[in-house]
């Protein structure tokens, strides 16, 4: 486990032996994430994939860039029959980790089947199909659409389901119950096929006529005198005295047991709903956590008198590599910056742009990053604009070349821009580059979940993947 600041290798200690950062939160976070991975595992391992799903979730609310538990969950789809959850998991994943992972050839071994991929298609057409037939109350035209779902995908759960749903309203027990048993099979976990199983398997029960013998044997004494057969009923006697109030306190007993069984699960899902929301509440203020306004102020000061007094030497200095190229970048667009409102926002991006991201992350001292950080948030939205229509205007004439270098600038100065993020895909997917632009899509789904742009980003996904 390595620091999430300065990525050192964590010790033993709650705190950062490289950095001096406290990271025990952190370190519980991580040890709380694996531990709903190894419980999805496990479920995964005896067929339980709803159970497995619900913790591997947990896990990547905790931890996104976990890649073993998003490949999991990526299977799991895949065995529940939905191909494209199964893809975005996967790609997710590559982009998170691009070297030695085995999302890539879940991938591969996808793309390299068109027939399976057309076949899957088709019963997606004919499972909306079969939707749109049951909603208009079509309900034979649904029951032949999906019986050919689940000739074409038998994994396809939810298609089995509806299926039996749809016996179950015509009352035709049994052939609900040949569909929900292979749903058991596919996964013993599911809720909805244990509910209709457990209705299914009541009708059965009384209409082979058993419960009923047994209750109405129960109910009478039978006895043979010759050729006749005399029933007499059972006198049961109402109990008295003390025998009521032992029945009552019996009754309560049973009571109690029954809401401690049937409450139980219920408080402990909501002591797991409380623990999750104060883990998250810990990881926002792990997040949000940064240097105080005076002590920015105090870093700038520095650095600007720094600047002062090595102004001589960076008018001697040649060469665009190096520590110094970044220190003389970052200083160049202090000098555009300190301009006040006279200042060119785009120059002091183009100068920022010089900077290696490597060198900001790993190389540079803290009072460099602050700097440089305060310099992009102050000019990000308006460069990363101005880059995103400029990239449009590339788009429009067919330019994607020109598109794409300009939506990626856009992407750098201005992350929560989703718009420019869905543009670059686009732009990417034009210019035949279909890695980078299902790559690109995914993070559209990943960053930007609820929006419009994530939907017709997992369209476009499922289209490339063919």
């Amino acid at each position: 486990m390595n620091c999430y600041k300065c990525g050192c290798p964590l010790s033993e200690k709650d705190f950062c032996t490289g950095c001096g950062a406290d990271v025990g939160t952190y370190k519980n976070l991580i040890f709380l994430s694996n531990q709903y991975y190894n419980e999805g595992l496990e479920r995964a391992k005896v067929r339980d994939l709803t159970g497995a799903k619900e913790k591997l979730r947990q896990c990547l609310k905790l931890n996104k860039v976990n890649t073993q538990a998003r490949n999991l969950l990526g299977l799991v789809y895949f065995e529940l029959g939905e191909l494209i959850e199964a893809l975005t998991e996967w790609v997710i994943s590559t982009t998170y980790q691009q070297e030695k992972n085995i999302a890539q050839d879940y991938i591969d071994a996808v793309q390299s089947n068109p027939t399976a991929l057309d076949g899957f298609n088709t019963t997606i057409h004919k499972y909306n199909l079969a939707l749109n037939a049951c909603k208009e109350g079509r309900v034979d035209i649904a029951k032949i659409q999906l019986r050919k779902v689940v000739n074409l995908n038998p994994k396809l759960l939810k298609a089995r389901q509806l299926l039996a749903l749809l016996y179950i309203k015509d009352e035709d027990w049994e052939k609900a119950k040949r569909e929900l048993e292979p749903c058991r099979k596919i996964d013993i976990g599911n809720v909805l096929t244990n509910h209709y199983l457990r209705e299914v398997n009541d009708m059965l029960g009384l209409e082979d006529g058993k419960i009923a013998k047994k209750k109405e044997k129960d109910s009478a004494i039978y006895m043979q005198s010759g050729n006749d057969v005399i029933i007499q009923p059972r006198i049961t006697r109402e109990p008295k005295g003390i025998g009521i109030f032992l029945e009552i306190a019996v009754g309560l007993i049973i009571g109690l047991v029954i809401g401690w069984f049937l409450l139980g699960p219920i408080q402990v899902r909501n002591a797991e709903k409380t623990v999750e929301n104060e883990l998250a509440s810990a990881r926002d203020e792990l997040e949000a956590k940064t240097a105080s306004y005076e002590e920015l102020n105090a870093e700038y000061q520095k650095l600007k008198t720094e600047y002062t007094n090595t102004a001589a030497a960076l008018e001697s200095y040649e060469g665009t590599e190096g520590d110094n190229a970044a220190l003389k970048n970052l200083m160049l667009a202090q000098i555009e910056y300190d301009q006040g409102e006279a200042r060119d926002p785009m120059v002091i991006a183009d100068y920022l742009s010089n900077i290696d991201e490597d060198y900001v992350n790993l190389k540079a001292t803290e009072e460099f990053r602050k700097m440089y950080e305060l310099m992009m948030s102050s000019v990000g939205g308006t460069v990363g604009s101005q880059y995103y229509e400029a990239g449009n205007e590339a788009f429009r004439i067919a330019d994607y070349t020109t598109a794409i270098e300009n939506y990626k600038k856009a992407v750098f100065f201005d992350i929560e821009n989703g718009d420019a993020l869905f543009a670059l895909a686009d732009a990417y997917r034009q210019n035949g580059d279909k890695t980078n632009a299902m790559a690109t899509y995914a993070q559209v789904t990943e960053r930007f979940p609820e929006s419009e742009n994530a939907s017709r980003a997992l369209g476009f996904i499922a289209e490339l993947g063919d």
